[in-house]
């Protein structure tokens, strides 16, 4: 590969999403006057570049790379305002020159992708496949870290700020820094992928010499440490073979948004807070003035919350900011200085506030526009027309919604986040439900509970919406699997019923598919759960599937998936069908140790709730006499014959004094104190309230504990503290109530009280005063 013209190219190495490299680069774009602009950017996004100079786009944006076949993947190219690759196209544009991107092509950076993430070779800083080159890396003698910490700083982004961003360079002199840091960078971590790259990016260079543009009127703008190798001459061609085949592919351009951005919130090649770096940008890289503005902002943060920050503060925590960084022998004052100072000043040294909630001021909260000659595809523009048709949050900011199921809006509503969720695409997280009371159930609920039979019978949903970068992402990527969003939930549903190999899990795929209003995925779901309950040996997966389908007969649904009555039949003798075979399986299934059975006591009250239920129309006698054979059954694991000796009492099908004779059975054998231990364990599960206010049954217990030697107390401990420890304050006191009335401890007590009331009085007074004397002598001491 011919060099020679390369030499003579304006090589500009910059790091991704610095003002000052920004700032740098638009004055060498100036004085250059370059004919041909060439950027650090996937090639095949050429045709893109008009849509991200276009006056209706507003940074940040991304350019996104994503598959069209095979396994969903992407890559993102994000830029800020002040990011120098966005500043170069600009100038470009503004000025009539030729714009082009020299970086490989989006499909080979996937492919790459994809090979590293199934036999990863070599560390990676990041997502971006234009970025890792030139950000620093966490080596195991990191030299970067090793230059701040000479200075006497902390981090190597506080270094970056204090000798990069802060001075005021002349081009040149910023060129050579730039190269200077790049070159330790390469020395230190040398990455076949990147020098690949370079010789790709290097030939793009020549091609654009060999047009016949001279090479005085090139700049070519890419990070400083592919710099490096094209003013050093560090091109090997061989290298290109190390490029993977391309993966087919497309690219387009989405809006981005500062917090992703920030380097804080896992962007490798990103920065530590884009809104501070835009105010340096804005300010002509014045990092002073950014400090200032940024502090007002607090400021007025602080006062709309209530805290007393006045002018004065503000005042005095920029001229601290400024003292510290004079005193750190930095140009002018950075982050660290900026955080430091209102810690100190504005909030009285508590940094509470500030990591609360002042520091999101300078991470930002813009997210960017596109224009709309881009386009979107099907999915984007179902996905937009829901949120703005349904008032849903479009900001990069979590949003609470409370959703009440009894309106028509708001049922669709609850579709439309279903489907999203289902599909995968991150925009909103499902919370529970909420009550007029208490909002909302806090926190993030299990993603089986947003879909299972509660779905059916609640009438409120509360969720916390966020549009990110991300959503954008995922709609372009699914847009493989369906031009809409019912086509990928049916896609991801199907494929969730193919490796489906119970009936509990197909039911749970039906379940899914009403939630998500998805008749096709729901009709294949119903036969599959006809086709796997005939082999189906687990007695979990068919209670789960019984309950399922009664659920979807019993409540039926608001959602349009729901079955109507032609299929209610067909419900109907598959719940018959399923709920059969479980009973069938009930013994078989409360054979085994502990391990075996460890499943077994929830699929038992599931049953028992099935079976029981107002509009039950399964086989509740078959239930009935199953339990009931249980509770006679030794051979059994005990935990299992005590919950259905409990689902029987609690279902009035044996009485008061037939339970206390079982429990007395089963309780009598303290040779082997472990099996009744565990039958306890398994008895009290169930409903322990209406259990411990049976006064025989207490006694009986008290009788169990009270007979266990001391060497088997020990062993069935854990067992007693697992089954007693489950007991709540109410269930405590009837227990202690009748505990007390068993072993007649009330008539005690209160035979105790007189004798000491006629008796001994005047001793216990003088007990209390030589105790109190020995307290204040234990006092002196202490």
């Amino acid at each position: 590969m011919g060099s020679s013209g390369l030499s003579r190219v304006h090589v500009f190495g910059v790091r991704h999403h610095s003002p000052r490299s920004t700032a740098m680069l638009g004055a060498l774009l100036e004085r250059v006057r370059p004919q041909v602009v060439l950027v650090e950017g996937p090639l095949d996004a050429g045709p893109l570049i008009d849509v991200v100079v276009d006056a209706k786009t507003e940074p940040p944006i991304a350019i996104l790379g994503y598959a069209t076949e095979g396994e969903p993947r992407s890559a993102l190219w994000p830029f800020a305002a002040y990011s120098p690759e966005y500043r170069a196209l600009r100038w470009a544009a503004e000025h009539g020159a030729q714009a082009r991107f020299i970086d490989v092509p989006v499909g080979v950076s996937l492919a790459r992708d994809a090979i590293e993430e199934h036999g990863p070779d070599e560390a990676r800083e990041d997502d971006e496949p234009g970025a890792e080159a030139d950000a620093p890396r966490a080596l195991d003698h990191d030299p970067h870290q090793r230059a701040a910490e000479a200075r006497g700083l902390r981090s190597f982004e506080e270094l970056w700020e204090a000798c990069f961003e802060a001075p005021n360079y002349t081009p040149e002199q910023f060129r050579e820094a730039m190269l200077a840091h790049a070159a330790l960078t390469r020395e230190a971590h040398p990455v076949p992928w990147h020098q690949a790259r370079d010789v790709f990016m290097a030939a793009r260079i020549e091609d654009v010499i060999a047009e016949g543009v001279e090479p005085e009127r090139i700049v070519a703008v890419v990070g400083a440490a592919h710099a490096v190798a094209f003013v050093t001459g560090d091109l090997d061609p061989a290298r290109l073979a190390l490029l993977p085949e391309p993966r087919p592919s497309a690219v387009t351009v989405i809006p981005f948004s500062y917090p992703r951005l920030a380097a804080q919130l896992g962007y490798g090649a990103g920065n530590r807070a884009p809104q501070y770096y835009q105010l340096a940008h804005e300010a002509g890289c014045d990092f002073r003035h950014a400090t200032l503005r940024a502090l007002l902002g607090f400021g007025d943060e602080l006062r709309s919350r209530g805290f007393a920050a006045s002018m004065a503060d503000t005042i005095e925590a920029y001229r601290l900011a400024c003292a510290l960084a004079e005193l750190r022998d930095k140009a002018h004052p950075g982050l660290d200085e900026l955080r430091e100072a209102c810690i100190a000043t504005m909030c009285r040294g508590d940094a509470q506030p500030v990591d609360a909630f002042l520091w999101k001021g300078v991470l930002g909260h813009r997210v960017g526009k596109v224009a709309e000659r881009i386009g979107k595809n099907s999915l984007q523009e179902e996905f937009w027309r829901e949120v703005n048709a349904r008032d849903l949050p479009r900001e990069d900011q979590a949003t609470e919604i409370a959703l009440q199921l009894r309106e028509p809006v708001a049922i669709q509503t609850s579709v439309f986040l279903h489907r999203l969720r289902v599909a995968g695409v991150p925009y909103a997280t499902f919370q529970g439900s909420y009550s007029s009371s208490a909002m909302r159930t806090r926190g993030n609920q299990d993603a089986s509970e947003a879909g299972d039979l509660s779905a059916l019978q609640r009438m409120r949903e509360a969720w916390e919406a966020q549009w990110t970068p991300s959503t954008d992402v995922a709609l372009v990527e699914r847009i493989a699997l369906g031009n809409t969003l019912e086509q990928i939930t049916s896609h991801v549903l199907g494929e969730r019923l193919g490796a489906a190999s119970s009936t509990g899990e197909a039911a749970s795929v039906l379940m899914e598919a009403v939630v998500t209003d998805c008749s096709r995925p729901a009709a294949d779901a119903m036969r599959a759960c006809d086709q796997l309950a005939a082999t189906d040996d687990d007695l979990p997966s068919l209670a789960r599937a019984c309950q399922a389908l009664a659920g979807l007969v019993t409540y039926g649904s608001s959602r349009s998936a729901s079955p109507d009555r032609s299929s209610e039949a067909t419900l109907r003798a598959l719940c018959t069908k399923t709920f059969d075979r479980a009973v069938l399986r009930v013994r078989p299934a409360c054979l085994g140790d502990e391990d075996a059975v460890a499943q077994v006591p929830l699929a038992l009250q599931t049953l028992h709730e099935v079976a029981l239920a107002p509009q039950a129309f399964v086989d509740r006698e078959a239930w009935l006499r199953a339990a009931r054979e249980l509770v006679e059954d030794y051979a059994i694991h005990p935990s299992t014959a005590g919950v259905a000796t409990a689902l029987l009492y609690l279902a009035r099908v044996i009485e008061e004094d037939e339970v206390a004779t079982f429990v007395s059975q089963r309780l009598s054998d303290t040779l082997h104190p472990l099996a009744g231990a565990a039958y306890l364990e398994g008895f009290l599960r169930v409903n322990s309230t209406v259990l411990v206010r049976n006064r025989s049954v207490v006694e009986t217990l008290d009788a169990f504990v009270s007979a266990v030697e001391a060497d088997a107390f020990r062993n069935i401990l854990p067992l007693l503290r697992r089954s007693f420890g489950s007991l709540g304050s109410t269930e405590r006191r009837y227990f202690l109530e009748n505990l007390i009335h068993a072993r007649n401890l009330g008539d005690q007590a209160r035979a105790a009280a007189v004798v000491i009331t006629t008796q001994d009085e005047a001793t216990l007074a003088e007990i209390g005063e030589d105790l109190d004397d020995a307290l204040g002598d234990l006092d002196d001491l202490l």
